[in-house]
């Protein structure tokens, strides 16, 4: 968890998710970096240090997997966990170069938390391929008592995945209604986008119309969720954490009982603007990030801040996707900057259509393919 008020834990028993991939002959390697409680979209730890890059050692691979995504891009390992509230499996999927989904609540059980009713956290694989993380997936789905809200029937993931999207409905909001995007991520979206239209899809724009109203929540909620789980180690580790984390928790602890059950009347609003177009098309294509990896000894909170020019800045665009969670999302390549950098296009199926957005992300992968591409590390 990268920290000192975790320094010498050792679990006692493994985590379902691990039981059951290696039930099915994965070989275990080990754990891999995430920033302090997994609270940001950097990797970076007061325990371990710094995450870097392998496409750059300069910039961070995101977070909070990290570790995942660098181990993974890297070639040390072909699949890697990662657990993702926020975009954690996301985030560095997109700036790794590497396929990264965030499955539909519920699919994959979780069992680890204390909590099992908050409704934002999922496991999810970071792969080279489509194929890849969908092994992961075929192993890793399915309920279990372990974890009351593991009521999703299991997604078929039986047979060939052929990659062909003609005649599919696919939604495009490059901004999501309210981000700064840099120039370089939009031309790589739309280029992957027309790739997708070049291959039989119909791609039509759309504005789902959100505000960083739905980010601010969710942050809101990221606090008190921090705070509930982590907070009972503040008295005794608080000047051995980083002080972001120590400020989202006293956030955390100051937001009122009542607001922080508002923060779902800001869901349901999110999802009354989203449902709409999942009802028209089959899909929403987006970026995953709003700008490609930063460098390493940046503040990734400096992002959130409003500069005035009615647009929000922050990088990541994941975390709203966690507010409508039963919605599958995945991340794959959409391309590279000039000067080598991976871009992620974010694919958002309809509830529980997690074979579809694996679908839309084969086809783009078979017409782009991006497995092939390494990095200098």
């Amino acid at each position: 968890m990268g920290s000192y008020a975790f320094e010498h834990f050792v679990p006692e028993k493994s985590a379902l998710i691990v039981e059951r991939l290696l039930g099915a002959g994965a070989i275990m390697v080990g754990k891999t970096m995430t920033p302090e409680f997994a609270y940001s979209s950097f990797t970076e730890s007061p325990l371990w240090g710094v995450t870097r890059n392998p496409w750059d050692p300069e910039r961070t691979p995101g977070g909070s997997s990290g570790g995942s995504g660098a181990a993974v891009a890297s070639g040390c390992v072909p699949l890697a966990e990662g657990t993702d509230m926020g975009g954690s499996v996301r985030i560095p999927a997109a700036w790794c170069g590497l396929v990264g989904l965030k499955p539909s609540y519920g699919r994959i059980p979780l069992d680890f938390l204390p909590t099992q009713f908050d409704t934002i956290h999922h496991f999810g694989p970071l792969a080279r391929t489509i194929e890849d993380a969908r092994l992961f997936l075929s192993v890793a789905q399915g309920q279990d008592a372990r974890d009351i809200m593991s009521a999703v029937p299991s997604v078929d993931l039986t047979g060939t995945l052929d990659g062909h999207v003609e005649g599919l409905r696919l939604a495009l909001d490059v901004d999501l209604g309210h981000y700064a995007i840099a120039p370089d991520v939009e031309e790589a979206v739309r280029g992957a986008a027309a790739v997708l239209a070049d291959a039989g899809a119909v791609v039509e724009e759309v504005d789902v119309g959100w505000t960083r109203e739905i980010a601010d929540a969710w942050v809101d909620h990221w606090g008190v969720y921090l705070a509930a789980i982590f907070g009972e180690k503040l008295e005794e580790f608080r000047g051995q954490m980083d002080p972001r984390v120590v400020r989202l928790m006293d956030d955390g602890f100051g937001l009122g009982a009542v607001d922080f059950k508002r923060i779902e009347f800001v869901r349901t609003r999110a999802w009354k603007q989203l449902a709409p177009i999942l009802e028209r098309f089959d899909a929403l294509l987006c970026p995953t990030m709003s700008q490609v990896a930063r460098p390493v000894d940046e503040d990734d909170f400096v992002w959130y801040a409003d500069r005035g020019d009615g647009l929000y800045h922050g990088l990541d665009m994941t975390c709203q996707f966690n507010f409508v969670s039963q919605c599958p999302a995945l991340s794959v390549p959409a391309g590279w900057t000039e000067s080598g950098l991976p871009i992620g296009l974010q694919i958002v199926a309809k509830r529980y259509r997690d074979d579809q957005a694996l679908r839309i992300g084969a086809a783009l992968e078979r017409h782009r393919p991006w497995a092939d591409r390494r990095p200098p590390i």
